[in-house]
């Protein structure tokens, strides 16, 4: 079944660091999932903890919130089918060692404490993480040459 759905994807700190912004891009990208806004940012410690709410009180979440807060992110909104699943499964098991060769993090991340990138893992964190890194004007709308067989 065909769900058109947006979500968000974050190149973390190591990943900018690294270098590894177009290929994350591009991976994206070949699967047919569009993008429809993106940003290079510094994260402020206020949105750091509004985006990490639900880890604090755990021992690694200071860590987190020192870590994304180090340097630049770049904050994107992926749109097309099943996006969110297809994200999730083109990005990896969060701890490399468990990521399927093929997956970003499985040919990429170093260890889970810097695993390059963040998903959101259900409709729910998309639409709350897209509203806490995105004004609505910052997301552009058009229309890939493909789309017309594809959600017909």
């Amino acid at each position: 079944m065909k769900t058109r759905e947006r979500t968000f994807l974050m190149i973390k700190p190591d990943g900018v660091q690294r270098g590894l912004i177009g290929n994350i891009i591009s991976r994206m990208e070949n699967k047919g999932l569009k993008l429809v806004a993106m940003k290079m940012m510094p994260v402020s410690r206020d949105l750091a903890e509004r985006h990490y709410a639900e880890h604090e009180g755990k021992k690694f979440y200071n860590g987190l919130l020192d870590f994304i807060t180090s340097a630049p992110v770049v904050a994107m909104i992926w749109e097309g089918d099943n996006a969110i699943e297809m994200t999730r499964t083109l990005v990896g098991a969060t701890d490399p060692r468990n990521a399927v060769p093929g997956s970003m993090r499985g040919d990429l991340a170093v260890f889970t404490g810097k695993n390059m990138v963040h998903a959101s893992d259900s409709p729910e964190s998309a639409k709350r993480e897209i509203n806490l890194f995105f004004e609505e004007t910052e997301i552009c709308s058009y229309e890939q040459p493909h789309e017309g067989w594809l959600y017909d």
